[in-house]
């Protein structure tokens, strides 16, 4: 048994000043807790050493040390939770083999079993977690135990197929990335895995440039992470492989209360706005918050709002605390407005179509059919580059994508400066006449804000596999709450790929695990009704 490091709390308590006042000290000890198959997983186990006002579970493959010891452990410890924040099956003096996402459901629940033989354990537990710890979450709720009072869920996937297939062609950034990361963070000495997370962006960027996609992959992991190829070869929804790797029935079956908590920029945004749908469209208690943050600020700029909403549902729901309630279901922060509290996630129901014209304007009349198509090449040897968005990474958020407008592989279409401002509520759409010379080709489309000075940034992404030469086209953006302000312009950007954030279509139709030839691809879109719908705001969403 050991007490908690002092500094520690120090440094956290500053960087979380709304929070309530830590209430008592603790201690913390190791745990071993067996599984069914006999393998036994490491727990480090937080005591306040005063009253306990209940406890709970964290389950994760990152360790037990900085950051998730003092994000989970000691602040929610030195406020009088016990917590049990356990390493996952393979990882961290946990034993048994780490094969991502497979054994969370089961593992889950034996340690679940396990609590409920613990002397000390009061008969109800609430879990949190952010990441691959709020998949353990959704694997637990797909079965969910009696004893279980309550989930804080951030940025948390219930899908593996959606986050890496779902667009149709394989997220190469976020996955081979993370699958690095993880090959990688238990080297020793400890200075050699820091080394691989300072130039991990560098590596993974090459090494997606690569091909075949199998092999360039697996240079890059070595013996490490053996999972990546079964990813690859796997791009179908409906493959029974996908099966163990998500956990619908947790969004069709539970009743336990749901705080879920996100960003604009984060990767798995669309899971987490469907798990609010899902829930709340059942009946089940529900709150969502989504902020202006990426995946990764989760725990930097949004760390202070994301504790304080956590406690104070944790608090609500396990210590039955009425003293703060929470203001309204849904919390947003709409861009150019801050934040706002609404009655529910309601998207608009009222569209504004702005369409492409010829010369690369945007106008919301619609043009004349007969003009002369834009057309545009995609080379997979030379795609698109990835500049911000919706990633696993450094480079994710909002960026300057001024280089995208001025590629020649690009279509841009620019609308006239706003004379007033353009609120934004909900999921934009970008229906296309589209065809094109092969019938193996991707669309990245993207919606940016050219401000006064002519900077443009990126708001939203869509992206799209298609399977036949010629048809009608229509894609779903990224969700999002803004105000466009007067005086800025909109701008849709138009390209084959997005690279590396996805694999490049080789144009070949080949296995992508497995091709190495390339075929450029003429993409030809004629004008006339190829528009982007936007979502206008529903100013009866707002609590008042």
């Amino acid at each position: 048994m050991r007490t908690a490091p002092r500094l520690a709390d120090v440094v956290l308590n500053r960087a979380l000043r709304r929070l309530p006042a830590p209430t008592t000290g603790y201690t913390v000890r190791r745990e071993r807790i067996e599984m069914r198959d006999g393998v036994a997983l490491t727990a480090d186990h937080y005591q306040p050493t005063g009253e306990v006002g209940g406890t709970l579970l964290v389950r994760c493959p990152y360790g037990r040390g900085f950051p998730f010891a003092l994000v989970f452990g000691r602040m929610y410890a030195a406020r009088g939770y016990r917590v049990i924040l356990q390493s996952v099956r393979g990882t961290f003096g946990s034993a048994g083999v780490f094969e991502p996402m497979v054994n969370e459901a089961a593992d889950g629940a034996d340690t679940v079993a396990w609590l409920r033989t613990q002397p000390w354990f009061t008969g109800s537990f609430g879990t949190i977690g952010l990441s691959y710890l709020g998949f353990t979450q959704w694997a637990l709720l797909a079965d969910p135990p009696p004893e279980l009072a309550a989930s804080v869920i951030t940025v948390g996937p219930h899908d593996l197929y959606q986050s890496t297939w779902g667009a149709g062609s394989f997220a190469l950034n976020d996955f081979l990335g993370w699958s690095h990361l993880m090959a990688h963070q238990e080297d020793r000495p400890r200075i050699r895995a820091g080394v691989h997370q300072l130039t991990a962006q560098r590596k993974v960027k090459r090494a997606a440039a690569g091909r075949p996609l199998g092999t360039a992959g697996r240079k890059l992991l070595g013996d490490g992470s053996a999972w990546y190829e079964s990813w690859v070869e796997h791009p179908d929804a409906d493959d029974p492989f996908w099966d163990v790797l998500r956990h619908p029935a947790a969004l069709e079956q539970s009743r336990v209360p749901v705080l879920l908590l996100g960003g604009w920029q984060d990767l798995f945004l669309d899971q987490t706005l469907a798990q609010y749908r899902a829930l709340r469209d059942r009946g089940a208690e529900v709150a969502m918050t989504i902020g202006p943050w990426t995946h990764t600020q989760m725990l930097t700029a949004g760390l202070g709002l994301v504790t304080a909403e956590s406690l104070q549902w944790l608090d609500t729901h396990l210590r039955g605390s009425t003293t703060t309630p929470r203001p309204s279901r849904v919390r947003i922060f709409t861009a150019g407005r801050g934040w706002e509290d609404r009655s529910d996630w309601a998207p608009a129901d009222a569209w504004q179509a702005w369409y492409l014209q010829p010369g690369g304007t945007l106008a919301t009349t619609a043009p004349d059919a007969a003009a002369t198509p834009a057309t545009f090449r995609f080379d997979p040897s030379d795609p698109p580059p990835t500049i911000g968005g919706r990633l696993l990474s450094a480079a994710a958020g909002y960026r300057n994508d001024s280089r995208l407008h001025r590629r020649a592989d690009m279509l841009s279409f620019t609308s006239a400066t706003l004379t007033e401002d353009l609120d934004v509520f909900g999921v934009p759409v970008l229906e296309l006449d589209h065809s094109s010379d092969t019938g193996h080709v991707d669309l990245f489309v993207r919606v940016s804000e050219v401000d006064t000075r002519g900077r443009s940034v990126n708001v939203a992404d869509g992206y799209r596999r298609l399977r036949q030469r010629t048809g009608p086209v229509r894609i779903e953006l990224d969700a999002l709450a803004r105000r466009f302000p007067a005086g800025s312009r909109i701008r849709v950007l138009i390209g084959g790929g997005n690279h590396p954030r996805y694999a490049a279509n080789p144009g070949t139709g080949e296995a992508p695990i497995s091709a190495t030839r390339v075929q450029p691809a003429l993409h030809t879109l004629p004008f006339g009704r190829s528009r982007l719908l936007l979502p206008a705001d529903r100013r009866d969403g707002l609590d008042q």
